[in-house]
């Protein structure tokens, strides 16, 4: 294998797939990045065995070939070589060496043969739908705070992605939870989607993509089966084992009788939660809201800091106190647009209901504190 390539577009590719390597891997292979030369191209990919990217760049490509060489030392001499210059890669003919000369540097890097890495992509995914790159940064945006972090639960480590109806419309709906608040997106279900089975996709391939829908084009081709899922645009492919678990009925978390509403400026809200929960205690993080009619009233105490209050002007007629975690609520009304936030009470015991005024399509559910 014997190329040269653009430092600049080795770079970008080199950003996109080395993220997926771990620090420190006990089979060394996972360790490398998959190099393949051929017609003008080369073709990069890292795995970590449950989640692959797959990235071609064009390349002048003067022997084909293929190895795998270390990634993120590779990424480490790229960054660090100066701006527009060319980068020569020739690996020696045992296979066993790849030498990387730019300008005046010459680095020699162990390699380890093709046949030993794993590929988990190139299996057949039988439902595939295309979704606009803005439709699926939203997606992922609305409700990917609202993963759980805890391993016990694993499978609300994730995404859960499924068709279903809303008002009789077929839709596209994400749901994540962690126990202690929901977030929950729905768009109309793109043309080719109404068989999709409902996947949980991991939270590493959540944090990948969404780096990667950055610098995406206008459309990303969405193709999954009951175990993988794949989403191709531009010259990169991510491909990503799915949770095997049941994702929990969420519908019965979502409370159907909150009578209590009240609208705010979900800005304003947002940067009075912020501000009253400077006081707040670390661990809890409570924030508590008191509703006088017309007058919203935010504070919080702790025995080490002091106590913060502060007013807002809302539209409700209801009188009531509930707490709530500041970092939670902060999560859910920065995800909020437009003017107003409805948020939808029971009593200080059940779930809130918080929405953005006049837009259905997210919903956000938040269990309260005791306070």
């Amino acid at each position: 294998m014997k190329l040269t390539i653009d430092r600049t577009a080795l770079l970008r590719s080199l950003n996109h797939v080395q993220s997926v390597v771990e620090r420190r891997n006990t089979i060394p292979i996972l360790s490398n990045v998959l190099m393949k030369a051929e017609k003008g191209t080369l073709v990069l990919a890292t795995t970590d065995m449950d989640l692959e990217i797959n990235e071609a760049v064009a390349a002048e490509v003067k022997k084909p070939g293929a190895t795998t060489a270390p990634a993120h030392t590779l990424h480490d001499i790229v960054r660090k070589l100066p701006d527009g210059s060319p980068v020569e890669l020739d690996l020696a003919d045992n296979g066993n060496v790849m030498t990387v000369r730019s300008g005046r540097s010459t680095f020699r890097l162990s390699c380890l043969p093709v046949t030993d890495f794993p590929q988990i992509g190139g299996a057949e995914l039988p439902t595939s739908f295309p979704l606009p790159a803005a439709d699926l940064r939203a997606l992922i945006d609305r409700t990917k705070f609202a993963m759980s972090t805890e391993e016990t639960r694993y499978y609300l480590n994730g995404i859960y992605l499924h068709a279903a109806k809303s008002d009789s419309i077929s839709v596209l709906r994400a749901v994540a939870t962690d126990g202690h608040r929901l977030a929950r997106f729905e768009m109309p279900l793109p043309a080719g989607a109404n068989s999709m089975p409902g996947v949980i996709i991991p939270r590493k391939a959540v944090t990948e993509l969404r780096k990667l829908l950055e610098e995406a084009a206008d459309t990303i081709r969405i193709s999954l089966s009951e175990n993988k899922i794949s989403f191709a645009f531009d010259h990169i492919v991510l491909t990503s084992k799915l949770i095997d678990g049941t994702f929990p009925n969420y519908e019965q978390v979502i409370p159907k009788g909150n009578d209590k509403i009240v609208e705010v400026n979900p800005k304003l809200f947002s940067n009075a939660i912020d501000r009253v929960s400077t006081i707040s205690d670390g661990k809890s993080r409570a924030v508590k809201i008191a509703l006088h009619g017309k007058v919203m009233t935010l504070s919080a105490n702790s025995p080490e800091s002091g106590s913060a209050t502060e007013d807002l002007e809302v539209n409700s007629n209801d009188n009531l106190e509930i707490g709530f975690n500041a970092r939670y609520l902060l999560d859910i009304t920065s995800q909020i647009e437009g003017d107003g936030c409805r948020i939808s009470l029971a009593d200080p015991a059940s779930p809130t209901i918080i929405q953005a005024a006049g837009d259905s399509s997210a919903l956000y559910v938040l269990m309260p504190l005791r306070v």
